[in-house]
C-alpha cells in the first residue's frame, strides 16, 4: 500500500500580493483531500523564499505560525526559479511520499492535484500538468511558446509538450533526481530522463491572480537557450555542417575567381568579394559565441558550486520546538 503525505512546494519571488489568496485556496484544497483520505494529515505546503525583496518571507513565517500546514524556506539569496524549486524538493523528499510543485501565481489550475494524486495512487511516479490550450495568452505569446517547444523537440531535448513545472513526482524519483549534480539546470529536461511510469494531466491555464510576471521575454529566450545548450550537442553540429557547406561556396568562389583572372576581369567582383568577408566573419563570430557558450557552462560545471544556500527553514524550528 502507498503512504500519501502530499507536500507542495512552491517558490515565490515577489509575491506578497499573491501570497494570502494563494494560501486560501491552496488550504481549502489540500484539507479536502485530507477529509476524503487521499493524503494524509501530516501533509504540507512549502513556499520558498527566492531571495524577495518585498514582504513574501514574513508573510510566510507568519502564515506557518497561524497553520501548521504550511511550512517554509528561505534562500541566502536570489538563485533563480529553478534553483528555489530543486531546494524545496530536495526538503520536501526527506518528509513527503509525493511531491507537487507549482507557481505561486495561481495560473496553475489547483483542481488538478485530485487528478494528479489518483495517478499517483494509482501507480504513477510522475504526473506532468500539461496545459489543454492556450486560448487566453497573446497571439505573440502563443506564437513564442509554441515555437518554443517544437524547437526543443527539433534539437533533440525530450520535453513533454505545453508542461512547465507544474508536475507530481513521487519520493523515489526525487532520489535518482538528486544525482542529476548539473548546475545549468532545465526541469522540463530532465525529469523525462529519470524515467518511471508517468502521465500527464490537462487543465486551463488561468490569469495571473496579482502581480507580474518573473519571465519577461528577455528571461524566456534565455531559459530557452539554456534548455538547448545543456540538453542537446545540435549547435555543434550544425556549426560542423556549416563549415563543409561554406568550404564547398569558397572551393566555388576560387573557381569562379580563377576563371575570371584567366578572362582578365579582376576589378569586377569587388562588391560580392566583400559581402563574402562580411558574411563569413559574421558565421565565424556566431560559431565562437556558439562553443563558447558550451565552454562557459563546462567552467561553471567543473567549478561544482553549490546550486543554492538555505538561509532559514520552518520546519527544523518546529522540529527544535517539539524535540
Amino acid at each position: 500500500m502507498k503512504n500519501n503525505i502530499l507536500y507542495m512546494v512552491i517558490p515565490c519571488y515577489n509575491e506578497e500580493e499573491v501570497l494570502t489568496e494563494t494560501t486560501k485556496r491552496l488550504k481549502e484544497k489540500l484539507s479536502t483531500l485530507i477529509h476524503d483520505g487521499k493524503i494524509s494529515k501530516n501533509s504540507k505546503v512549502m513556499y520558498v523564499n527566492d531571495g524577495s525583496k518585498d514582504k513574501t518571507w514574513e508573510l510566510i513565517e507568519e502564515i506557518s505560525k497561524e497553520d501548521k500546514l504550511f511550512t517554509g524556506l528561505s534562500l541566502s539569496r536570489n538563485r533563480g526559479h529553478q534553483n528555489a524549486l530543486v531546494a524545496g524538493l530536495m526538503v520536501a523528499k526527506e518528509h513527503a511520499d509525493m511531491i507537487i510543485s507549482m507557481d505561486a501565481d495561481l495560473q496553475d489550475d489547483i483542481n488538478a492535484i485530485d487528478e494528479m494524486v489518483d495517478n499517483y495512487l494509482n501507480g504513477c511516479d510522475i504526473v506532468y500538468g500539461v496545459r489543454s490550450s492556450r486560448k487566453t495568452d497573446t497571439f505573440f505569446k502563443r506564437f513564442t511558446a509554441q515555437g518554443f517547444y517544437k524547437f526543443m523537440s527539433f534539437m533533440g531535448v525530450d520535453i513533454v509538450y505545453n508542461h512547465a513545472d507544474y508536475r507530481l513526482t513521487s519520493k523515489r524519483v526525487l532520489e535518482h533526481f538528486s544525482d542529476y549534480k548539473e548546475v545549468n539546470l532545465f526541469l522540463r529536461g530532465i525529469f523525462p530522463l529519470i524515467g518511471f511510469k508517468s502521465t500527464s494531466v490537462y487543465y486551463e491555464r488561468n490569469e495571473r491572480f496579482a502581480g507580474e510576471s518573473k519571465y519577461p521575454l528577455k528571461k524566456m529566450l534565455a531559459f530557452a537557450w539554456d534548455g538547448i545548450t545543456s540538453f542537446s550537442v545540435k549547435p555543434l553540429r550544425f556549426i560542423c555542417s556549416l563549415g563543409f557547406v561554406v568550404l564547398l561556396v569558397s572551393i566555388a568562389i576560387m573557381v569562379y575567381a580563377f576563371i575570371q583572372k584567366i578572362c582578365g576581369n579582376t576589378v569586377e567582383g569587388w562588391t560580392f568579394l566583400a559581402i563574402s568577408i562580411w558574411f563569413i566573419g559574421g558565421l565565424q563570430m556566431i560559431s565562437v559565441g556558439i562553443i563558447g557558450e558550451y565552454v562557459g557552462k563546462m567552467y561553471n560545471e567543473t567549478k561544482a558550486r553549490p546550486r543554492y544556500i538555505i538561509e532559514h527553514n520552518l520546519l527544523e524550528r518546529k522540529n527544535e520546538k517539539y524535540s
